[in-house]
This record gives structure tokens, sequence and C-alpha cells, in this order.
């Protein structure tokens, strides 16, 4: 047996007897170009003992054309009862959950189960995947009110995830606005009290600037008595220009000088 390439090939003669006749050749053409096989509607129970119907798509290619027409009869029927058996086998050990949120264990399990097996015969699988899923109608509508009460359950999850966040933010501007505000009332506070201290030291620094200048001027008017002399005259020129103003002069020494006149009489 010979496999020939691609092109135009010439069938060999053979001489017998004088003359020519034709050899007996067969040819045999194998595709090699990568092809899908569907394998339709297997009913098959779960592990949980639900019925459902599983349409499987199979990527192939003829790998060994030597294999492939040698090793089985026909390789595409081997192909298809391989991956048959092997859907039916992954599937009966899987639970309708299990079906229904992991599609891809079916594909893994194929190409373990059959890749193998189907490579000894010159095929090579490339990918198995599940192509329809058909439940129970009983089944189908349990199914369509699972799948809404999980979406509405989604939404309302996420609608109070908005609103907790929603809360979590005006808590948050809130405490960040009560914040600012009581720094600025510590920050006025601080200020109005530097401001009462800067008034206290300033009056306080006023009063002894005074108390410094009574003092000199107590010291000078001890040093100089005139100027006390002076001091007075100027307070009672002060006290003239006031029409309503009264003036007492030795005032407790003439009230003796008149008990004593008395006392003499």
């Amino acid at each position: 047996m010979e496999i020939l390439g691609a092109g135009r090939h010439t069938i060999p003669r053979e001489v017998n007897i004088g003359f020519y006749r034709s050899s007996n050749v067969e040819v045999t053409l194998v595709d090699m170009r990568e092809r899908d096989l569907t394998i339709k509607g297997q009913e098959i129970l779960t592990a949980d003992k639900v019925a459902i119907r599983v349409s499987i798509i199979v990527q192939f290619r003829v790998s060994d054309p030597r294999a492939a027409m040698h090793e089985v009869a026909n390789y595409e029927e081997r192909l298809y009862t391989d991956v048959q058996l092997a859907a039916r086998r992954s599937l009966a050990s899987m639970t309708l959950e299990e079906i229904l949120t992991n599609r891809n264990r079916l594909s893994e399990d194929i190409l373990r189960d059959v890749k193998e097996a189907a490579a000894n015969y010159g095929v090579a699988i490339l990918r198995a995947d599940v192509k329809d899923l058909v439940f129970p109608g009983n089944l189908q509508e349990i199914m369509n009110r699972v799948l809404a009460a999980e979406r509405m359950s989604q939404a309302q999850l996420v609608e109070a995830r908005t609103k907790a966040e929603t809360q979590r933010i005006d808590a948050q501007v809130r405490a960040d606005a009560y914040r600012a505000d009581a720094e600025a009332q510590a920050a006025a506070m601080k200020l109005a009290a530097q401001a009462e201290a800067e008034a206290v030291r300033v009056k306080t620094e006023a009063e002894v600037n005074a108390l410094r200048e009574r003092e000199q001027a107590a010291e000078a008017y001890s040093a100089h008595p005139a100027l006390l002399r002076l001091q007075e005259l100027e307070t009672l020129r002060e006290l003239a220009r006031t029409a309503n103003a009264r003036i007492y002069i030795g005032f407790d020494k003439h009230r003796a000088l008149e008990t004593n006149g008395a006392r003499g009489e």
C-alpha cells in the first residue's frame, strides 16, 4: 500500500505474453481536512436521575490515512461510537447542576477517553462541545423559574450593594463635613483665644507702663517739690474754667483755727 500525495499520478502497466494490460490498482480517497461530527439527540440519565437530550459536536481530522483505512472498517462510524459512549459515561457521572455550570468537563472527558483510542486508527480529535441541551418539559419550566429567580436575586443583590455604597458615601460626606466644621470651630476658637490673650497682654503692658510713668513722676515730684506745686496750680487753673466747680483750700486747717478761737473766748 502506498500513500499518494496531492496531484496527478500515472497508473502503472505490467507486461504479460507480449502485450500490455492494465494492472489492478485500487485508489481510495481520504479527506484529511478538519471536519465536524455531530452526535445527535442522545438521551442520557444524569447522576441525579434526570433524563436530558444532548447533542455533541466533535471536530476531528484524519492524521494517518493508512491507519484510518486498515485499522477499522469505517473510521467515521467508529469515531461516532467512541464519542457517543464517552459522552454517556461522562454525563452519567455528572449531576444536572454540574452539567449546567461546567460544560467544559464534557469536552475534557471526551478528549481524555477517546483521543488516544482514535489516534490508533489515524484520527485526531481537536475538540468536543455540547451543541444542544434539552430538558423535559416540566424541568425546562422549573429551570426557567430558577434562572429567573437567580437573575432577580442578582439584581436585588446589585441594588442592595448600590444602596449600601450610596449610604456609605453619604455617611462619609457627613463625617467629612462634621470634621471640617469642627476643625473650623477649633481654628476660630484658637484665633479668638489668641486675640483675647493679645488684648490682655497689651492692656497689661499699658498698665505697667502707666505705673512706671506714675512712679517716675512721683520720684520727680519728691526730688523737685516745685514741680508738684506747678502741677497743683495747673489743676486749679483747669478747675477754674468750670463754673460749677468748688474748690476747698485748707479746709481742715481753717476749721481747726475756728475751733481754737472759740475755746479762747
